[in-house]
C-alpha cells in the first residue's frame, strides 16, 4: 500500500530545523522550539495554513496546563530545600546508611519506589535538589546521580502500574493488573539497574557535569551549605516533609482512584488533594516555611526569594511547553499515525511489532504515554494471537514508548533545565538512558516470556 509522504516530510523538516536552530545556531530553546513548530505546521499538508498558529498555541497551552503549576512549585521546592539545608540534611541521612561513597544507591532506590504512584516529572522535581546537594557534598559524579534518578523513575513510569501509562495499557488490552505489576517489577528492576547504575558509573567516568546556577540557587550557596554542621540544618523529618507530603497525597489519589469505586465521596476528596497541582503546592509551602525559619528572613525578603524562584520556574515551564507544542504539531501533522500504519504491515511477532510501533510514535511525537496508548489501541484487537500472558505486551509497549527522548519531549527539557544540564549533556545522559531502558526492557520481556510465558 502506498502512503502519502507528507507526514514523513514534516517529521524530517522538523528534525532538521530543531538541530539547526538549537545545536548549530544556539538559538534559545524556547524560541527554537516555537519556530520549529511553526515550520512543521507550514510544511504539513494535514495542517491547514490558517490553523498553524492556533494549533501551536493550543498544544503549548495544553502542555502548560499539565505541567505549569507543578514546575513553578518545583522551582520553589528546589530553591527552598537547597538553601534551607533540607536537601543537605536528607543526603546526610542517606549517606549515614549507605556511606558517602555509595550515595547513588539511595537516590536510585528512592527514584524507583517514588515513581510507582507518581508521574516521572514530579519525582524528578523532588529528587533533583538531592542530586545537586549530593554533588556539592562529594564534589563529583553529578552525571551518575542524574542518571540513576532518571533511570529508576523512568523505568517504573513505563513498566509498573498503578503508574498511569502501564495502567491504561493494561486496561486497554485486558491484562490482569496483579500479573502486570509482578512482571513489571521483574523486568523493571534489572532494566533500571543496567540503564541506571551500570550506565551511570560508565558515563560518570567520561562526562563530568559541573554544578551550575539553576532553580534560583548558586553553586557557591550549595557548597557553603554542604560545609555546615548538622546542628545548623533542619531535622530529618522537617527536611523530608515536602517530599513525604507530595508522595503521600499523590499516592493516595492513585490508590483510591484505581482500586475503589468512583462513587465513593472520599475518592473525590483524594482526587483534589492528590492532584499534582495541589500536592506540589502543599509541598512547596512546607518547604518555604522551613526556608523562612532556617534563614531567619523577614517577610518581605522571604517573599522576594520565592518570587525569584518562580521567575526561574516560569522560564523552565515555557521551554517545556514549547517542547510540548513541537510534539503536538508533529502529531497534528499525522506523523505518529503514519509511522504506525506503515509498521503494522511489516509482519514481525506481536511483541516486537508493538515495541517498534511504540518506539516510532515516541520518537515522532515525544510523549511516552501517548506512544503507549496509541500503540495499545492499535494492537488490542490482535491480543488473541499471543502465546504468552498479555502483561508481556504491556511491557513491550512500555519499553518501546520510552525510547530516545529528545527535543520534542517535555521530559527532555525538564531534565535539562531543572537539572542544570547543557543540551549535549542531556543527550548523553537522559536520551541514552531512555534508549537503554527501551532496549533492555525488550530483551528482558522476550527472555522472560520465553522462560515463563504464563499463558
Amino acid at each position: 500500500m502506498a502512503y502519502p509522504p507528507g507526514p514523513l516530510i514534516a517529521f524530517a523538516v522538523g528534525l532538521a530545523t530543531t538541530v539547526l536552530l538549537l545545536v548549530r545556531l544556539k538559538v534559545p530553546a524556547f524560541l527554537g522550539l516555537i519556530i520549529s513548530t511553526f515550520i512543521v505546521g507550514l510544511v504539513a499538508p494535514e495542517v491547514p495554513l490558517g490553523d498553524v498558529a492556533s494549533e501551536t498555541a493550543t498544544a503549548f497551552g495544553d502542555t502548560l496546563a499539565s505541567v505549569g503549576i507543578p514546575i513553578l512549585m518545583a522551582a520553589v521546592i528546589g530553591k527552598t530545600m537547597l538553601e534551607s539545608g533540607a536537601a543537605e540534611r536528607i543526603i546526610r541521612a542517606f549517606t549515614s546508611l549507605t556511606g558517602e561513597e555509595n550515595g547513588e544507591y539511595a537516590l536510585f532506590g528512592s527514584g524507583f519506589v517514588l515513581a510507582v504512584p507518581v508521574f516521572f516529572g514530579n519525582v524528578f522535581y523532588l529528587l533533583a535538589p538531592l542530586a545537586r546537594s549530593m554533588r556539592a557534598r562529594v564534589g563529583h559524579s553529578y552525571s551518575l546521580f542524574i542518571v540513576v534518578i532518571c533511570a529508576a523513575a523512568a523505568t517504573t513510569h513505563v513498566f509498573v502500574p498503578p503508574t498511569p501509562g502501564p495502567l491504561a495499557v493494561a486496561g486497554e488490552i485486558n491484562a490482569n493488573l496483579g500479573t502486570t505489576i509482578l512482571i513489571g517489577l521483574m523486568i523493571g528492576i534489572p532494566t533500571a539497574v543496567l540503564s541506571g547504575l551500570v550506565y551511570g558509573k560508565f558515563i560518570s567516568k567520561r562526562l563530568d557535569i559541573p554544578l551550575r546556577d539553576t532553580m534560583g540557587t548558586t553553586t557557591e550557596e550549595l557548597k557553603d551549605i554542604s560545609e555546615q554542621s548538622t546542628s545548623k540544618l533542619p531535622g530529618v523529618l522537617e527536611a523530608s516533609l515536602p517530599i513525604v507530603l507530595a508522595i503521600v497525597l499523590v499516592g493516595a489519589q492513585t490508590v483510591t482512584s484505581t482500586f475503589l469505586s468512583s462513587n465513593a465521596w472520599f475518592v473525590s476528596v483524594f482526587s483534589f488533594i492528590g492532584d499534582p497541582n495541589f500536592a506540589l503546592t502543599v509541598a512547596a509551602m512546607a518547604s518555604a516555611v522551613t526556608f523562612y525559619r532556617m534563614k531567619s528572613l523577614d517577610r518581605e525578603t522571604w517573599a522576594d526569594q520565592l518570587t525569584e524562584a518562580l521567575k526561574e520556574g516560569g522560564n523552565i515551564a515555557a521551554i517545556v511547553a514549547a517542547g510540548g507544542a513541537f510534539g503536538g504539531m508533529l502529531a497534528a501533522a499525522g506523523v505518529g499515525s503514519y509511522i504506525s500504519d506503515v509498521l503494522q504491515e511489516v509482519g514481525l511477532g506481536l511483541l516486537v511489532t508493538a515495541w517498534i510501533i511504540a518506539a516510532a510514535v515516541r520518537i515522532a511525537q515525544g510523549s511516552a504515554t501517548v506512544a503507549m496508548l496509541t500503540t495499545a489501541g492499535i494492537v488490542a484487537p490482535l491480543v488473541g494471537q499471543l502465546t504468552v500472558n498479555p502483561a508481556y505486551l504491556v511491557m513491550a509497549i512500555g519499553a518501546g514508548g520510552n525510547i530516545f527522548s529528545w527535543y520534542n519531549d517535555g521530559g527532555f527539557w525538564i531534565i535539562t533545565e531543572i537539572g542544570g544540564l547543557k543540551q549535549s549533556e542531556a543527550l548523553k545522559t537522559w536520551t541514552v538512558v531512555t534508549t537503554l531502558i527501551a532496549v533492555f526492557g525488550l530483551i528482558f520481556t522476550l527472555g522472560l516470556s520465553t522462560v515463563m510465558p504464563l499463558a
